[in-house]
């Protein structure tokens, strides 16, 4: 890519698509185009429509998304199917119909099957049943890899569907109603802390084992593919196999082990009970990343110092 080369970048404000955001601008990417949701919305077709013929963004990163952790996946199933579609339908139609160069769609680890050997290879998609609590957001993320393909097979587009394990980092969401695990065990720890609690109680079992990537390496991982030359990608543009890459780090532990990490790291001194009643999700879901490795990427921030990094940045948002 170029410096002066326009590029969008579609939900710049959340997790993603802020972490992606700073990475280009660290990189000397000075032409961002940017909406906020208040500005356009992106499941209205028409508006999408008229934004992709007056701006021409050259290369798009769809980081827009509704998201959430188990309890809101499960409780707004429609809202999760419908607005992900809708977002990405839209963003993917119009950069084909507006001749965008390049187009990176994000997705999610949760399109893999429940019971997914381990690590994760990016041909394990549709081999398997998918985990229920997630299935709506899943199936649209999968609806979008689909797209990017048939895209690319139909038109000769150049659409990446890239896949991040489970994220976290600056400007994630610390709700303790809609947050994902280790932000909502950080919040949930220090809270504990400040009230002088002897016992945090933790959704699940604990034994249940997760991946963890920091936002910003993340988002390093998806530019350093956008500024790839067609050449060293071309082993993702087939009829074979979908434009699909895990971005990850490869490496996993408990949510026991993540919780008594968080617990050391804000300073909270009591214990913890698992509360089995609450669902586990998948029992483990780790990445294959030989794929992106073998590109010449590979994850930078250690999980021990993200999440300091994580608590931090929550201190300064409460």
């Amino acid at each position: 890519m170029k410096k002066d080369a326009k590029i969008y970048v579609a939900g710049h404000r959340g997790l993603v698509g802020s972490a992606l955001v700073r990475r280009l601008q660290s990189k000397g990417y000075a032409n961002l185009v940017l909406r906020a949701h208040a500005e356009l919305d992106l499941t209205d077709q028409l508006a999408v429509q008229n934004f992709f013929a007056a701006e021409k963004p050259e290369y798009v990163l769809l980081a827009a998304a509704k998201v959430g952790g188990i309890q809101a996946n499960n409780t707004y199933r429609a809202e999760f199917i419908q607005q992900n579609l809708a977002i990405q339908t839209n963003v993917i139609h119009e950069a084909w119909r507006n001749n965008v160069q390049r187009l990176l769609f994000l997705g999610s680890s949760c399109i893999y099957p429940k019971n997914c050997p381990q690590p994760i290879k990016e041909e394990y998609l549709l081999t398997g049943e998918l985990e229920p609590t997630n299935r709506p957001y899943a199936l649209a993320k999968i609806a979008g890899i689909e797209m990017c393909w048939s895209y690319n097979r139909q038109y000769g587009t150049r659409y990446i569907a890239a896949m991040p394990t489970n994220l976290y980092g600056p400007n994630d969401n610390y709700d303790l109603n809609n947050s994902h695990v280790l932000p909502a065990l950080i919040r949930k720890m220090h809270e504990a802390k400040q009230r002088g609690d002897k016992e945090v109680i933790v959704w699940g079992t604990g034994t249940p084992k997760r991946e963890f990537l920091y936002s910003e390496d993340m988002a390093d991982a998806c530019i350093f593919l956008l500024e790839q030359d067609e050449g060293k990608l071309q082993s993702l543009f087939n009829d074979e196999q979908p434009p699909l890459v895990n971005i990850g780090c490869g490496e996993d532990l408990t949510i026991r082990e993540l919780a008594e990490l968080i617990a050391e790291t804000v300073g909270f001194k009591g214990g913890f009970s698992f509360d089995a009643g609450k669902p586990d999700g998948t029992m483990r879901k780790v990445m294959d990343v030989s794929r992106i490795n073998a590109l010449g990427w590979k994850r930078k921030v250690l999980l021990k110092d993200g999440v300091v990094l994580s608590y931090q940045d929550m201190l300064d948002k409460i």
